[in-house]
């Protein structure tokens, strides 16, 4: 018996792993060895390639392709057609299977709509991609880009805030009134 809701359009392969409370929408795919956690949302039209790995309260939304060697940690979001990357030189007549690379996204950041990721890099925890952002280098945590390619312009708290930092390098974040330290260019929760 399953404890997740699939819609009768979804295609489920064998041998995927699907955690508790987890919704699949709509013309979702989700292919052999993949692991979706707990009480995560894949809206329409997603496809999940094999040994993608997604943590606990991962929001895809819809139209979004997470491709081999992608691993997204807990409570990540992942915007409307959004799309990761495997290959740095795809060609159709040339198989790179064994060239896939490494993709990983950190807890809690946010990818925005149409974004695109190039493979082999690694997103921070609780980064923040803008919408329509090429992202071809790695992201710090807490860092917000924008742009093609992206660049930083900031960084964003925990509640996906835009944090202003006075002049001894501490910031509030005006929902949650966390702190956050700036210190040698990397941010930290106080």
């Amino acid at each position: 018996m399953k404890d997740f809701f699939a819609h009768e359009t979804a295609v489920i392969d064998e041998g995927c792993r699907i955690g508790k409370g987890t919704r699949i929408w709509h013309f979702t795919h989700i292919m052999t060895g993949s692991v979706i956690g707990e009480n995560c949302n894949l809206g329409q039209n997603v496809v999940v390639s094999p040994e993608v790995v997604l943590g606990n309260n991962v929001k895809v939304q819809n139209n979004v392709s997470i491709y081999t060697g992608v691993t997204c940690d807990d409570d990540v979001f992942l915007g409307p057609s959004m799309v990761f990357t495997n290959v740095i030189n795809p060609r159709s007549a040339i198989v790179r299977k064994k060239e896939y690379l490494k993709t990983h996204v950190g807890k809690g950041a946010t990818i925005g709509a149409n974004a695109t990721i190039i493979c082999g890099i690694n997103i921070g925890a609780f980064a923040f991609i803008g919408a329509g952002s090429v992202v071809t280098k790695e992201v710090k945590s807490y860092a917000l880009v924008v742009g093609n390619p992206a660049r930083q312009v900031g960084w964003m708290s925990e509640y996906g805030h835009r944090l202003e930092f006075n002049e001894t390098g501490i910031a509030v974040c005006p929902e949650s009134k966390e702190e956050y330290r700036l210190k040698e260019d990397r941010v930290e929760k106080i």
